[in-house]
Parts: structure tokens; C-alpha cells; sequence
């Protein structure tokens, strides 16, 4: 997998790297927001598929948007990094329902943090590696940002059930 990762074209490797990042930390701040205030399983369900299409779509037109607006970036390439994040985004925000259908959502929230911080520090290794970076340093980075998302998630998610319930 890692001679695949620095084989890969940067267009289509920035479009991963940024869907991967933004799935995990988009669904898990909304399953741990969301079950915190509702406690319902079909309320977490409905946010991941949401964030599945609607945010990886969004997302995508960002990056496209974003791309694009550097002049010396080929059209093909913008495609590339628009695809492959909606791609990315969409495929991996999906596998956290997969923990949802066969555990309690308490488990399943639980299940999907473990699976996010996973998938986070594996895709963090392999960023810290390309820039000959120390690993432990950049996986701590980014799941220090993980878990200040995830922490005013569920305290908004407090906040939420206090105040509307």
C-alpha cells in the first residue's frame, strides 16, 4: 500500500488525502454530536448517508473551486483531485455505518471512533513519510484536531438535548 500511495498522481493523492481527512472528522463529530443529543440510531443513519452525498459533493466542488483557481493547474488534473475526493469521501464516510447495522449505537459510535482514529493515523504515516517528517509527530497533529472536533461535538450535543428536548 505504501508503494502505491508515493506512486499515485498528486492531484488524485491530494483529493484522497482530503476526502479521507474530512469524511472522518465530519462523521465522526455528527454521530457523536447526534447521539449525544437524540440518541437515535435512525437520526446518526440519516447524517452519515447526508454527509455521504451532500458533503462529499460539496467538498468536491471546493477542491474543484480551489484548484481551478490556480492558473497552473491542467483542467484534467482539477478533475482529478474533484473526483477522487468525492470518491474518497463518499466510499469512506460510508463504511461508518457498517458498525451502526450490527452493534448498539453506543457500541457503533464507539466502533466508528476506533475506525476513524485508524484510518487517520495510517493516512497521517504515510503524509509524515512522503515528507520525510517524523510520523509521531504529525499522527499526533492531526489526532489532537480529531479529538477537539469530536470533544465540542459531543458538548454541542449536550447543549443541543438541554436546550431543545
Amino acid at each position: 500500500m505504501l508503494i502505491l500511495y508515493f506512486r499515485m498522481n498528486v492531484s488524485i493523492l491530494k483529493g484522497i488525502s482530503f476526502g479521507f481527512t474530512s469524511s472522518i472528522i465530519t462523521a465522526l463529530g455528527m454521530m457523536v454530536g447526534i447521539y449525544v443529543s437524540t440518541g437515535s440510531q435512525i437520526a446518526v443513519i440519516g447524517s452519515i448517508f447526508l454527509i455521504a452525498v451532500a458533503d462529499s459533493l460539496s467538498d468536491s466542488l471546493g477542491i474543484h473551486i480551489s484548484e481551478e483557481s490556480d492558473k497552473t493547474k491542467p483542467h484534467s488534473q482539477v478533475w482529478e483531485s474533484t473526483f477522487a475526493t468525492f470518491l474518497s469521501k463518499f466510499f469512506l464516510t460510508c463504511t461508518f455505518l457498517i458498525p451502526i447495522f450490527f452493534l448498539s449505537l453506543q457500541d457503533a459510535i464507539i466502533a466508528g471512533s476506533i475506525w476513524g482514529i485508524i484510518i487517520l493515523s495510517a493516512l497521517s504515516y504515510f503524509i509524515a513519510k512522503t515528507k520525510k517528517e517524523n510520523p509521531a509527530q504529525v499522527i499526533g497533529e492531526h489526532l489532537l484536531i480529531a479529538t477537539i472536533v469530536i470533544i465540542a461535538s459531543y458538548f454541542i450535543g449536550v447543549w443541543v438535548a438541554a436546550t431543545f428536548n
